[in-house]
């Protein structure tokens, strides 16, 4: 019973599909998506998802409803409206109306209304099809200038150094900082190297003097923008910042070192080459899928940094 089950299930329509199909029938056009979870996923899986509506509905409106901390990710998710609540926190409840009422609008203000998306199922069919592609303007290159960093006499390697998920997955996404410590020291022998570490805030201090502590200082947009204008490196676990820096849609030189416990998740499971024809990939994996597994000295040799 439970096979026929299974089998079935592969019969039924796609649920995204199905609304859309009715959407469109029934010339229903303005749309409203509630996002209260992952960074990555606006990439990932919310930029086939706008796609599937809009090959369904061409002219479709559609707002996207969230956190303030993912507001600017989705600045680079094209044809999208997004409003923001700043009083929702991941993982907590929350009052759509209530925040819808912030903003002087109302659920019957939207023709269709999706309060939980689910892009792993609802969109699986672009997995190795279909390349997202974040849209870059400009100006937002000027969000790294008050940095004051100077890349003509020094390289810069840029490190997420936590996927700051919280415990929402069943697994370890993060290096230990020991780790980390172990590979910034080996990389302190390289005299015209500096480190920038990425991050929402400073836990760990780190005093050496080839790093550049940049946690805390960054919106999304700044942080993006030093890793394109700035950085020749980029090393991080599976996260937000790893899926937006590596499918923003424009064309210059990094050299990225991922690190990965499960390469069933994020761009590996994504199974598409970057936008960006000048980024050079290197995934790193934890043997029986533990991070920690990576050692510092294998990071180190992937970067192949000149001394």
């Amino acid at each position: 019973m439970h096979k026929l089950a299974v089998k079935c299930k592969a019969f039924f329509i796609n649920p995204l599909d199905a609304l859309l199909k009715k959407a469109h029938r029934q010339k229903k056009s303005r749309f409203l998506i509630v996002w209260n979870r992952g960074l990555g996923d606006i990439a990932l899986g919310l930029y086939a998802l706008v796609c599937r509506i809009k090959q369904w509905v061409p002219h479709a409106n559609i707002v996207f409803i969230t956190r303030a901390d993912l507001s600017e990710g989705f600045a680079l998710l094209e044809g999208v409206s997004v409003l923001v609540d700043s009083s929702w926190e991941r993982g907590k409840p929350f009052n759509l109306d209530a925040a819808l009422h912030k903003h002087n609008l109302e659920a019957s203000m939207f023709d269709v209304v999706i309060e939980k998306p689910d892009p792993t199922r609802w969109v699986k069919w672009q997995l190795g099809k279909l390349t997202p592609k974040l849209k870059w303007d400009g100006a937002y290159n000027a969000r790294s200038a008050k940095f004051s960093l100077d890349k003509s006499c020094v390289t810069y390697i840029g490190v997420h150094l936590d996927s700051e998920t919280g415990n929402f997955y069943g697994y370890n996404k993060n290096w230990d900082m020991a780790n980390w410590k172990e590979l910034f020291s080996m990389i302190a022998k390289n005299k015209n190297v500096k480190i920038l570490l990425f991050g929402m805030k400073k836990t760990t201090t780190f005093f050496m003097d080839n790093i550049i502590d940049l946690r805390g200082d960054t919106d999304l947009i700044s942080l993006i923008a030093t890793i394109k204008n700035y950085c020749a490196y980029l090393v991080a676990p599976d996260s937000g910042v790893l899926a937006m820096a590596y499918y923003l849609d424009e064309e210059f030189p990094l050299k990225v070192v991922s690190l990965w416990s499960d390469t069933r998740q994020g761009i590996l499971k994504q199974k598409v080459a970057s936008p960006n024809a000048k980024l050079v990939h290197i995934p790193l994996v934890g043997k029986n899928e533990n991070i920690n597994n990576i050692t510092p000295k294998s990071v180190y040799e992937a970067l192949q940094l000149e001394t």
